[in-house]
C-alpha cells in the first residue's frame, strides 16, 4: 500500500494565516474535516502541525474527527485564541464532539488523536450566561488519546474537559485561571475534569505533571456521570500540582483512584477531597493517596464525606491547613457510615484545629503510624478594633496597635460592617486573607473597607486535639501514633479527644503516646470511655 503524502499537514497551507486577525476556524474545520475523511478511508492517521503564530478562533468551535492530530510548535510559540464577539449565546471551543451534540458513544467514538506543544487563551469568550461547555477543549469518548504540553488558561468553563478516555494520557497540561464565568457552585469550572464511567467498569487513564492553578472549582476532578455506571478502576493522578482552585484534586465517584506524588496547596475548600457534590451523587471509593504534600489550603487538608469507604490515606505531609489536617465527613442527609478508611505512617502537623477529625459514621477503621503534632495553631482569643492603627488593603487588615500571635487567627472569619474574609494567616499586626474566590485578586466582596472600620475576629473554639473522634465508630483500630506538642507555647490541647458523640462500638487503641499535649494526654466525654 502507497503511503499517502500528507500525513503531515503544514496548517498554513490549508488556509490558515495564524496572524491573529483572520478567523482561521473555518480553514480549520475544512481540514479537520478533509483529513478525517481521509483517515476514515485509509485507517493512517493524519496530523495538522501549526507553525508559530496566533490562530484566532471566533464564534463557533470546530467538530473533531477520528484520526486528527493537531500540534503546535510549543506554548508561546503556536497559540490559539477563543472568541465569540459575533454570538455571545454559544461557547467556542477549540475542539469539541459531544455525546449531546455529535452522538459520540463507545460506537461512535474518536481515536488515535494528539493535542500537543500550543497555548488556548479563553479570555475573549464572554456569554450572556454561564455555560458549562465553553471550554477550552470538550472531547467526549476518547480512544488513546494524547494531551501533552497544553498551556490552557482564562476559558469560561473547565479548561481541559474531556469525558471518557480510555488507554489515554494527559500529561504536562497546565491549567490557570479556568472557570472564570462558574460561580463555584456550577457544573464544570475546572482546570482539568474529567468525566468518567462511560467505557464501563475500566477506564485506562493517567493524568501525571500538570499543574491547575487559580480556576473556579477543582483543580484537577474525576466525575461519574451516570448514577447507574459502576464507578470504573484503572485511573491515577500522579506528580501534579493544585493550587489556589476551589479544591485541589477531586474524586467525585472512582473506584481504586491513585494520587501519588502530588502537592495540593493553598485551595480555598480542601486540598483533595473526596464527597458526592458531583453530577450524579456518587462518591469515590477505593482509592489511594500517597507520597503527598497537602499544606495551607483553607480549610481543610483532605476532605472525605461521602464514600462507602475503603480509602488509604498514607504516607502524606499534611499540614498548615486552616482548619482541619484530615476531615472524614457527610454531606447533610446522609447518615451511612463509611468503612475501612485508613490514615497510615502520614505527617500531620501545624493545622488549624484538629490534625485528624471524626465527623461521620467510620466502621472498621485504622489511624496507626502517624506523627500529629503542633495541630490547633487557632487558638487567640476574639478580637476586634478600629480607629487610625486600622487600615486595609484587598489581601490584608492591619492593625498598628495589636499584638496577635503568629498564626492564631488561621482560618478565622474576618467581619467588617457587611464585609467578611477568610484569614489564611497572620503576623502580630496583619491579618493576610484568602481570595473572595480562586483567581481573585481581593479577599473582599463589594469592595475593600474604609480605613478606621471596626473588625472583628471570633474565639477560638477550647479543643483542638490532634485526634478527634467526633462521630459513632465502631471497630476502631488506634495504634502506634505519636501525638504531642512541641511548641515553646502549645496550642494542641490534647492528643486524643473522643466527643460525647464519639465512639461507640468496640476499639482498639494500642501502643499511642498522647503525651506532651497543653492540657491533657486525652479527654473522653463518651460515659461508656470515660
Amino acid at each position: 500500500m502507497s503511503v499517502p503524502e500528507d500525513l503531515v499537514c503544514n496548517a498554513r497551507d490549508h488556509g490558515l494565516a495564524g496572524d491573529g486577525v483572520t478567523n482561521d476556524q473555518p480553514a480549520l474545520q475544512a481540514l479537520v474535516d478533509k483529513l478525517g475523511t481521509a483517515y476514515a478511508a485509509d485507517g493512517l492517521a493524519r496530523v495538522i502541525h501549526c507553525p508559530p503564530g496566533v490562530y484566532s478562533i471566533r464564534d463557533t468551535g470546530t467538530v473533531w474527527r477520528s484520526g486528527i492530530s493537531l500540534v503546535g510548535d510549543g506554548i508561546g510559540a503556536t497559540k490559539f485564541v477563543l472568541s465569540n464577539e459575533g454570538n455571545r449565546v454559544d461557547p467556542v471551543p477549540l475542539a469539541y464532539f459531544t455525546a449531546v451534540q455529535h452522538g459520540a458513544s463507545r460506537e461512535n467514538h474518536i481515536a488515535d488523536c494528539t493535542f500537543a506543544s500550543f497555548e488556548i487563551d479563553g479570555s475573549g469568550v464572554q456569554l450572556a450566561r454561564y455555560d458549562y461547555l465553553a471550554k477550552g477543549l470538550g472531547l467526549q469518548y476518547v480512544m488513546r488519546g494524547r494531551f501533552r504540553d497544553l498551556y490552557i488558561h482564562d476559558t469560561a468553563a473547565t479548561g481541559l474537559g474531556c469525558d471518557f478516555l480510555q488507554d489515554t494520557v494527559v500529561q504536562g497540561v497546565v491549567a490557570l485561571r479556568c472557570g472564570r464565568l462558574d460561580t463555584g457552585e456550577q457544573m464544570g469550572g475546572a482546570g482539568i475534569g474529567i468525566g468518567i464511567g462511560g467505557w464501563g467498569a475500566s477506564e485506562r487513564l493517567t493524568v501525571s505533571t500538570c499543574t491547575a492553578v487559580g480556576n473556579g472549582t477543582n483543580g484537577i476532578f474525576l466525575e461519574l456521570q451516570q448514577k447507574m455506571w459502576p464507578p470504573p478502576r484503572g485511573i491515577r493522578i500522579t506528580a501534579c500540582h493544585a493550587e489556589d482552585n476551589r479544591f485541589g484534586i477531586s474524586d467525585w465517584g472512582a473506584e481504586g483512584l491513585i494520587v501519588n506524588g502530588c502537592t495540593m496547596m493553598g485551595n480555598h475548600e480542601a486540598g483533595f477531597d473526596v464527597s458526592a457534590q458531583g453530577t450524579c451523587g456518587i462518591a469515590g471509593r477505593g482509592g489511594i493517596v500517597a507520597d503527598c504534600v497537602i499544606d495551607a489550603n483553607i480549610l481543610d487538608g483532605l476532605s472525605i464525606g461521602n464514600t462507602p469507604g475503603r480509602y488509604t490515606v498514607r504516607g502524606n505531609r499534611i499540614s498548615r491547613n486552616g482548619r482541619y489536617g484530615y476531615r472524614e465527613h457527610n454531606l447533610a442527609e446522609d447518615s451511612i457510615p463509611a468503612r475501612e478508611v485508613v490514615l497510615d505512617g502520614n505527617e500531620i502537623w501545624e493545622n488549624g484545629l484538629d490534625g485528624v477529625r471524626v465527623d461521620a459514621g467510620l466502621i472498621d477503621g485504622a489511624i496507626v503510624n502517624n506523627r500529629i503534632r503542633d495541630n490547633g495553631r487557632r487558638e487567640a482569643g476574639a478580637a476586634s478594633g478600629s480607629g487610625e492603627r486600622v487600615s486595609y488593603t484587598r489581601t490584608a487588615v492591619r492593625d498598628d496597635g495589636a499584638n496577635w500571635l503568629p498564626d492564631g487567627h488561621r482560618g478565622k472569619m474576618v467581619t467588617v460592617g457587611n464585609w467578611t474574609a477568610m484569614v489564611a494567616t497572620n503576623t502580630a499586626t496583619e491579618l493576610l486573607l484568602a481570595p473572595v474566590r480562586p483567581g481573585a485578586t481581593t479577599a473582599w466582596a463589594g469592595g475593600t473597607p474604609p480605613a478606621g472600620a471596626t473588625y472583628r475576629l471570633p474565639d477560638a473554639p477550647p479543643n483542638r486535639a490532634g485526634i478527634t473522634l467526633a462521630a459513632a465508630t465502631s471497630e476502631l483500630t488506634l495504634r502506634h501514633n505519636r501525638v504531642w506538642d512541641t511548641q515553646r507555647y502549645k496550642s494542641q490541647t490534647h492528643g486524643l479527644w473522643v466527643t460525647g458523640d464519639g465512639t461507640r462500638g468496640s476499639a482498639d487503641f494500642q501502643d499511642n503516646n498522647f503525651a506532651g499535649n497543653a492540657v491533657a494526654p486525652t479527654r473522653v466525654d463518651t460515659p461508656q470511655y470515660a
